[in-house]
C-alpha cells in the first residue's frame, strides 16, 4: 500500500539554515490560514484540521507568534491575499505520475514557476484527472522511532490502533489509514506513547512504476528544486 511521499520543504534536520526555516515556516503558515479558514474556525480544540497544522508547526520549533499571526490571517483578523490551496498533475522524468499539492496567493505565478521547472526537468503538467486517478486518498501519520525501540511492536501497535498499513524508515514509522479514521488513530496512537511528527491527508498510488537510474538521478534533482519553490506543500508520486 505504501508508496513515495515528498513532504516538501519539510525535513526534520538539526542545524538548519534560517533561509531554510524561513521556507518551512512560510509553508506551514499557509497551512495554518487555511486550516483557521476552511477547517472550522481559529480554535484547534473545536477544529481538527487546524489542530494538525499547529502540530506540525510546533513540531519544527515554529514560534508561537508566527502560529497565532497565521491563524488570525485565516480567520480574517488580520488582512491578507487569500491563500488557496491548489493540487496540480504533472509528469515528471521517466514518465512518473505526481501530485503537486501547492498553498498559494497568487496562482497564476504558482502554475507558471511549476510549468518551466517540470519543462525544464523533462516533465510537463497535464489537466486535472490526468494523474490523479492513479493514486488513492487516505490519512497519512508519522511517528518517531526511539533509538532501541522496535519498530516491529509499534507497527503491531498501529495495526491494532486501526491503521490499515504501515512503513518504516530510517527512524519514523509511517501509518496509513482510512480518511474517515485518521482522527480517531492518531488519538489511539498517542495514547500509546508515539511521539506523532506529523498527520493529515494524503495520497497512496494504485499501482508502481519504477525509473531507469537516469531517470532516477533526473528525478531527485526535480524534487530538489520544487522543493525550493516557496507555494510547494507536498508531493505524491508512484514509484
Amino acid at each position: 500500500m505504501s508508496g513515495h511521499s515528498h513532504w516538501a520543504g519539510i525535513k526534520h534536520r538539526k542545524g538548519i539554515n534560517d533561509a531554510k526555516r524561513g521556507k518551512i515556516f512560510t509553508k506551514y503558515g499557509k497551512l495554518i490560514s487555511i486550516a483557521a479558514r476552511d477547517g472550522g474556525g481559529g480554535k484547534p480544540e473545536t477544529n481538527f484540521k487546524l489542530k494538525l497544522a499547529i502540530e506540525q508547526a510546533r513540531y519544527v520549533n515554529m514560534p508561537k507568534e508566527n502560529i497565532d499571526r497565521a491563524i488570525k490571517r485565516g480567520t480574517g483578523e488580520l488582512k491578507g491575499d487569500l491563500i488557496e490551496e491548489i493540487t496540480y498533475e504533472a509528469y515528471g522524468p521517466g514518465q512518473v505520475a505526481m501530485l503537486i499539492k501547492t498553498a498559494t496567493d497568487k496562482k497564476n505565478r504558482t502554475l507558471g514557476e511549476l510549468k518551466l521547472i517540470l519543462d525544464n526537468a523533462g516533465g510537463k503538467l497535464v489537466s486535472a484527472g490526468s494523474v490523479s486517478f492513479l493514486f488513492k486518498q487516505v490519512g497519512v501519520i508519522t511517528a518517531a522511532v526511539a533509538e532501541g525501540a522496535d519498530p516491529y511492536e509499534l507497527e503491531m501497535k498501529a495495526i491494532e490502533a486501526g491503521a490499515e498499513d504501515t512503513a518504516y524508515t530510517e527512524g519514523t514509522l509511517t501509518v496509513y489509514t482510512k480518511v474517515e479514521e485518521l482522527q480517531k488513530v492518531k488519538e489511539s496512537l498517542e495514547k500509546v506513547g508515539m511521539e506523532i511528527q506529523g498527520a493529515g491527508l494524503g495520497f497512496i498510488p494504485l499501482q508502481k512504476t519504477t525509473l531507469s537510474q537516469d531517470d532516477q538521478i533526473d528525478y531527485e534533482k526535480l524534487l530538489e528544486t520544487l522543493d525550493e519553490q516557496d507555494d510547494v506543500q507536498e508531493i505524491y508520486d508512484n514509484l
